[in-house]
């Protein structure tokens, strides 16, 4: 009863922080091993686990369910490396010592450095955005005011379809309420409306939108399944709420912008807003310096790569992105024997800022537009969606691609169960973990 339990706890952590279906389970299958279960077989949704803990002929099945899903990479690194230190004939009671120190484990930022993440990412995310210095500026205290209400709302366990909601007329509310001030008091002209979608990027689920792409290349439907209703529900939280602000106040999310950087300077700035919103969304994520400065020059080359290819060389941009994608998970394989840090950690902070965000929510403005002829309206929203599928898609295979090519537990289709069989002793050598 104490080994199942203690290997269930592992799970349920991990789930909480954020890992997906494959880390989870094998996680589970080795801590089930080194406590000294015979078999341990798992099935993981997003928010439920159902394992069965054999010992000879007898077995165990208990479930448990995660109601305060999100993520923490820095919660995932320390569960990783507890992980990856066991070693046979673990005591269950060392387990649930060392399970208890990561329980206890605070958030690396505070709320203001939290929200100024947010801000300087979705900024970043404005210029590529094609966004000016006046729609930057807008979204970076627009998204900073939306992150502190997430944040308190989080950690006052609001359920996330209302907070998404909540945070979503936030966030676009301040930007309308700063770009009208600009406005009145002459400081700026021109129309800077279509900047709003912007300031609420910060939203974009990112995390589970990747690892539901993972578990799905590698046919774990049910927590594939259940992660990307998630996204598609919260992601649909946000659209209803930029939209309704919108259209109250008859603002137009199709705005053109008036900046016109060219070559040297262009490919700079995307740079370095690569960087700066990679690195936002790792903290967004609680990544440690070392993780998001990692994730963020990933990113920076990575993304301007895209764009580069795109803009000059005229590659399809599903194509572009999925080279990208493909580009991102080498990388980070790469850098994950010299850092000591996961895949993951590196891996998705610098996708993030190739998920088109900015068509999905013109989408839902276009499909609830009535001012214009209901063919037209859906002929945009149809044109926008199509994008964020080909796109997201296009980085779901770039990614499974270089996990495929450098990891062999992914190339061959081994039983999770399995990943368990080779235990090392204690006082034994073994090389850094990878995950």
């Amino acid at each position: 009863m104490l080994q199942s339990a203690v290997v269930l706890r592992l799970g349920t952590m991990m789930l909480a922080a954020g890992a997906g279906s494959y880390r989870v389970k094998s996680s589970m299958a080795k801590a089930a091993a080194a406590v000294g279960l015979d078999r341990h077989e798992a099935t993981v949704t997003m928010t439920e686990i159902v394992t069965s803990s054999y010992v000879g002929d007898c077995f165990r099945t208990e479930t448990a369910e995660v109601r305060r899903v999100g993520v923490n990479v820095d919660r995932l690194e320390a569960l990783r490396r507890i992980v990856h230190d066991l070693r046979q004939h673990e005591r269950v009671e060392q387990l649930d010592k060392k399970l208890d120190e990561v329980q206890h484990m605070h958030a690396r930022y505070g709320v203001f450095a939290n929200a100024a993440a947010s801000g300087v990412a979705c900024a970043g995310f404005c210029f590529l955005n094609q966004g000016g210095w006046v729609e930057c500026l807008a979204v970076l205290f627009a998204a900073f005011f939306g992150q502190v209400i997430r944040r308190q709302m989080l950690e006052r366990h609001f359920q996330h379809f209302f907070t998404w909601i909540v945070c979503g007329v936030g966030a676009s509310s301040v930007y309308m309420a700063l770009v009208t001030l600009l406005g009145a008091l002459d400081l700026i002209d021109g129309n800077h409306q279509g900047g709003i979608i912007s300031a609420i990027l910060f939203l974009i689920p990112g995390f589970p939108m990747v690892t539901a792409m993972l578990d799905l290349v590698r046919q774990d439907f049910s927590s594939a399944i259940s992660r990307a209703s998630y996204v598609m529900l919260v992601m649909a939280a946000a659209g209803v709420a930029v939209w309704t602000v919108t259209f109250v106040f008859h603002w137009d999310v199709e705005a053109s912008y008036t900046y016109n950087p060219e070559g040297l300077l262009l490919y700079g700035l995307r740079i370095f807003c690569s960087f700066i919103a990679a690195y936002g969304f790792a903290m967004l994520f609680n990544a440690g310096p070392k993780a998001a400065g990692l994730a963020a020059t990933v990113g920076a080359l990575a993304n301007t790569g895209r764009l580069l290819l795109i803009d000059e060389f005229g590659v399809p941009w599903q194509l572009a992105v999925g080279l990208a994608a493909v580009t991102i998970g080498l990388l980070a394989q790469a850098f994950v024997s010299r850092a000591s840090l996961s895949r993951v950690a590196l891996s998705v902070p610098a996708v993030v800022i190739m998920i088109p965000g900015v068509p999905f929510y013109r989408a839902i403005s276009a499909l609830n537009d009535q001012t214009v002829d209901a063919n037209a309206a859906v002929g945009v929203a149809a044109t926008n969606l199509a994008e964020v599928f080909f796109v997201i898609t296009a980085i779901g295979v770039g990614l499974a691609m270089a996990r495929i090519l450098t990891d062999r537990r992914w190339r061959h289709d081994i039983p999770t169960s399995a990943v368990a069989a080779l235990l090392p002793s204690h006082g034994s050598a073994s090389e850094p973990g990878r995950s």
